[in-house]
């Protein structure tokens, strides 16, 4: 992919909507919905790298209540010509054809890779990479499982959709959780699965979510990991100008 001159790529991930609350996820929906609308006159694409919603599952006919205003605006860009790729995180990962069927939206559920401009990027969610992680890793498996999706589908939607926001409540309220703050190369798995895949493959960008920090940390090789952070603390989102690749802080402009 080559960017057309003062076109851009952008990164966003982790906006969890849906928590702790209808109005504070309607207040950051529309943080959101208003960086998407700011950044569209120069996306050359737009990548939202996992854990859009705090909780998706999807039926064959009915998905989750709410979200309309997140929805619409991907519509627009979609309509508009400007790709919108999405990938599954943990709390999204029963994400299926909705996406794609209504909004011709691309759905990752696993790690890709692009070039652009010359540069590689490696962008994934970024759950269950790395070492480590063990029992999240086979709990993974066994929800993605057809098995494991055609029993649940067979629940009522009220039933289904709330006992898995429910269960979702039950893990760290991420708004309300002490940020976990790096920890060193030696102990982040993202990083240590950074460093393997360099030992087989150059990349000058690993893009991950997941982590819930913003932080742009060198690697060997002039290669550079990105985590995004998430939209609860930080608002934040990384931007490929076709030569750097930057992290930035959205301010929404309120008049």
């Amino acid at each position: 992919m080559e960017l057309p001159p003062g076109k851009k790529v952008y990164f966003a991930s982790d906006f969890h909507l849906g928590i702790p609350d209808r109005t504070s996820s309607l207040e950051r929906e529309k943080r959101i919905v208003a960086w998407l609308d700011d950044i569209k006159t120069d996306a050359a694409r737009i990548y939202l790298v996992g854990d859009l919603f705090d909780t998706w599952f999807e039926y064959r006919n009915v998905v989750p209540k709410g979200f309309t205003r997140f929805m619409g605006k991907l519509a627009e860009l979609s309509d508009a010509g400007i790709p919108v790729e999405v990938f599954t995180g943990n709390h999204d990962l029963w994400m299926l054809d909705y996406f794609e069927d209504e909004l011709s939206i691309l759905v990752h559920h696993k790690p890709i890779y692009r070039e652009i401009n010359g540069k590689k990027f490696l962008i994934a969610h970024g759950d269950g990479l790395g070492p480590g992680d063990h029992g999240y890793k086979l709990l993974k498996k066994v929800l993605r499982s057809p098995v494991s999706q055609w029993l649940y589908r067979r629940l009522h939607p009220d039933t289904g959709v709330g006992m898995a926001s429910w269960f979702s409540q039950l893990g760290p309220k991420h708004a309300d959780t002490p940020i976990k703050e790096f920890q060193g190369p030696e102990k982040e798995w993202l990083v240590q699965f950074c460093m393997d895949t360099l030992n087989n493959e150059h990349f000058d960008y690993f893009i991950f979510g997941h982590r819930h920090i913003a932080i742009e940390y060198p690697l060997p090789q002039n290669s550079l990991y990105v985590n995004l952070g998430d939209w609860i603390r930080y608002d934040s989102y990384a931007e490929f100008d076709g030569k750097d690749l930057k992290l930035k802080y959205y301010k929404m402009n309120v008049e």
